[in-house]
């Protein structure tokens, strides 16, 4: 296949069923990669692993130029976001930008869940995707409106539905905003189980800072828990390659 995903394409492309792992264990999905193009030494060492470019299927024709128009949508609509989330914290409307999510890193999968009954017996397990939290600032989930696919875990650790709605994204917040709040923000546990069926689909679009980005909680968070900052820098790109690693390790 000429869009494979493979370790030389920094993990683009496509991604076969049972590629992606979660908790050492296999996702029962398939899906198609398009991550933030990344020059070859722009970051040195820190972003070897995931230097590359795009690969885009031959059909449809428009799909590259669509898929890009979303994309460029997506940043503009998370920017918003996350101006607002600045505000509701108390900070300057770009305190989130400012050189730490100026030029955002994101990736965007294009996920497909199976009927289990339509998967090999020895490639079925009972997820579509593990539970997890995502690693960036936000994530938008865009679902089959007909289907209850996506759970999310409550603060009662009770699994619940997020019931799609028509019209509507799925929100939801990862872990480096946990660390930029000083944990007034938690990120989201969240699994996917199709049980129903039929095919699911989502278009899921992760939104993150910069790629080499140093992440530590902002000192207007940190004055509102205490005075103390809670979580240590972490640099954004290197948490980055770690999870790919393990998530497409036997690769």
């Amino acid at each position: 296949m000429k869009i494979k995903m493979t370790r030389q394409s920094g993990y683009r492309g496509y991604q076969k069923l049972g590629e992606n792992i979660t908790k050492e264990k296999r996702d029962m999905h398939e899906a198609i990669n398009c991550l933030t193009p990344i020059a070859p030494g722009k970051y040195g060492d820190l972003g070897k692993t995931l230097e590359g470019y795009n690969l885009w299927p031959e059909y449809p024709s428009n799909f590259k130029v669509v898929l890009e128009n979303y994309i460029s949508l997506l940043k503009d609509l998370s920017r918003k976001i996350m101006r607002g989330i600045a505000l509701a914290l108390g900070g300057p409307v770009d305190a989130f930008e400012r050189g730490i999510a100026g030029d955002p890193y994101w990736a965007v999968r294009l996920i497909s869940y199976p009927v289990s009954s339509d998967v090999p017996e020895e490639k079925r397990t009972d997820t579509g995707m593990g539970s997890h939290t995502d690693y960036g600032l936000l994530t938008l989930v865009n679902q089959d409106d007909d289907m209850c696919a996506l759970e999310v875990q409550n603060r009662s650790g009770v699994w619940i539905h997020a019931n799609p709605i028509p019209g509507t994204f799925v929100c939801n917040i990862g872990d480096m905003l946990e660390v930029w709040s000083n944990g007034i923000y938690q990120p989201t546990v969240h699994r996917v189980i199709n049980s129903s069926h039929q095919r699911r689909v989502s278009a899921v679009f992760f939104y993150e800072t910069d790629f080499d980005a140093a992440v530590e909680p902002v000192e207007f968070c940190v004055e509102k828990t205490g005075s103390v900052a809670k979580y240590e820098k972490v640099v954004y790109g290197e948490r980055l390659v770690q999870k790919a690693c393990c998530c497409f390790g036997d690769l």
